[in-house]
This record gives structure tokens, C-alpha cells and sequence, in this order.
């Protein structure tokens, strides 16, 4: 291990954000300027200063009709104004402060980097994938995780995101997450620094320097299975919205 790091008991939620479950934060008019998280909501309970800040309500949708137009970013959005088929599926489209307010209005917070990596890695077994059993072994193809393996999982030829849970238990993590790598890149708490920040050894840490990218793990439908890699991280906006963008929150125990 390169950056050897210790985390403190919590929860990180077994499946991706689902549709059903954004709906109805945006039925209660959460997520929007005129409703946005309370200043300080959703910090890490080991992380002073890492909860909201109001300098970021103006990154939210203005009102609700605003958000509802933002998440219908791409031809595979999840989103429908009207509950459908799609409403198992995971939530993509959204940005890391639509992603941070939900998950306030849900209760948890953000997972911090360290958090989600012991999680994929499955601890100190340091797993290629989160399935892999012994911790080295590099099988995967689409009865383990939706992505591109020269051909989409999912719709093809065009790909698309996948119902949450769909390859489970097969392509599930040491503690039975679904969808930890695959089906949509998750964003988590921190700003995105490469090489990571000292001190290299962290304990309940995360880069909360603010910096112009935060940290996305775990690949999505869209990517090869090099980008599945458990130890895989990628920086994008915070204000970035894609098809392949979707969230998790984690929760104390």
C-alpha cells in the first residue's frame, strides 16, 4: 500500500442513488437556492469544516424546475418528470453539490475517498475488484459489473446505466455493496490532488483543500475494465454533470 490509511466505524450505503430516491428529494423542494442545506449539514463526523458551506447555494438549480432541467443532460439521463421504468435505476446527471445535498437531506454525508476505497478494496485485502476472491484475481466481465468491455453490458450498441443491484451478488464488495465500480462513477467528498496530499499516512482523513476538481471512483457503463480497478481514482468539476455520474452517501453507524 502506497498511501496507508486507517477509517473509524461507518456506514456506506449497499446500493447507488436510485431515481425513486432523488424523486422525492425533489418533491420536498430540496436541492434548489431557495431551499439549500444549512450551513455546516452533512460534515463527516471526524472531519471538522467538511459540512456545507453557503458559498455553494449558488451552485444549486435555482428552483425546482431548474433541477429537474439539469439532471436531463444526455440522451442515457435516468431522470423522467414522471415516475417510470427508470425509477430503480441509478441516478446519474448530477453534480458533487446536488450529490452533497441529497445525501444531507437524507441524513448521511458524502463518503470521504478513504472511506469509499476500504469499502472497494475491501479493507486491507487490497482487492483488484470489489468481488475479487482471492484478493488478486482479475476475473470480470458483465455478470460482475455494467461497463465496456469493447462492447456495452447494457443496450448495446449504445450503453446505458443499469438498475442498481443487477449484477448481485456476483460483482458485490467484501460487505455486499452493489455497483461499486461500474454502472456510474460515484463522487465523494474530496478535492482531487495527485499525488495524494501529505501526510501520506491518514487517519479518518481527506483532502478538503479546496482545489478546481473533486474526486469521482469506481468507473461507470462507459469505461473499460481498467477503469473498474478498485484503486482507480479520476478528478472531474464539482459542477459537472454526465450520464456516467451518479453518487452513494455514507452514514454514521
Amino acid at each position: 500500500m502506497n498511501y496507508p490509511a486507517t477509517v473509524s466505524s461507518f456506514v456506506l450505503d449497499k446500493y447507488e442513488v436510485t431515481v425513486g430516491r432523488f424523486r422525492k428529494f425533489v418533491e420536498a423542494g430540496a436541492g434548489v437556492q431557495g431551499s439549500p442545506p444549512a450551513v455546516g449539514a452533512g460534515a463527516h463526523p471526524r472531519l471538522a469544516g467538511s459540512g456545507w458551506d453557503n458559498a455553494w447555494n449558488t451552485a444549486l438549480p435555482i428552483d425546482t424546475a431548474a433541477l429537474k432541467g439539469s439532471v436531463k443532460c444526455s440522451t442515457h439521463q435516468t431522470w423522467t418528470d414522471a415516475p417510470g421504468v427508470n425509477e430503480n435505476k441509478a441516478m446519474n446527471c448530477v453534480s458533487w453539490y446536488d450529490a452533497m445535498a441529497f445525501c444531507i437531506w437524507d441524513g448521511g454525508y458524502l463518503a470521504t475517498e478513504t472511506e469509499w476505497s476500504y469499502a472497494a478494496l475491501g479493507g486491507g485485502e487490497q482487492r483488484v475488484y470489489p468481488w475479487s476472491n482471492p484478493a488478486s484475481s482479475t476475473s470480470i466481465d458483465c455478470t460482475y459489473a455494467n461497463y465496456s468491455p469493447g462492447m456495452y453490458c447494457v443496450n448495446a450498441p449504445a450503453g446505458g446505466v443499469n438498475r442498481v443491484g443487477s449484477e448481485s451478488p456476483k460483482g458485490d464488495g467484501r460487505w455486499d455493496h452493489s455497483d461499486l465500480v461500474g454502472n456510474v462513477w460515484e463522487w465523494v467528498l474530496d478535492w482531487y490532488k495527485s499525488p495524494y496530499p501529505e501526510p501520506q499516512t491518514c487517519n479518518d482523513c481527506a483532502n478538503l483543500t479546496p482545489d478546481s476538481h473533486r474526486v469521482i471512483q469506481g468507473g461507470s457503463f462507459h469505461d473499460g475494465a481498467s477503469n473498474l480497478r478498485a484503486a482507480y481514482r479520476l478528478y472531474v468539476d464539482p459542477i459537472a454533470r454526465g450520464a456516467n455520474l451518479g453518487w452513494r452517501c455514507a452514514r454514521t453507524p
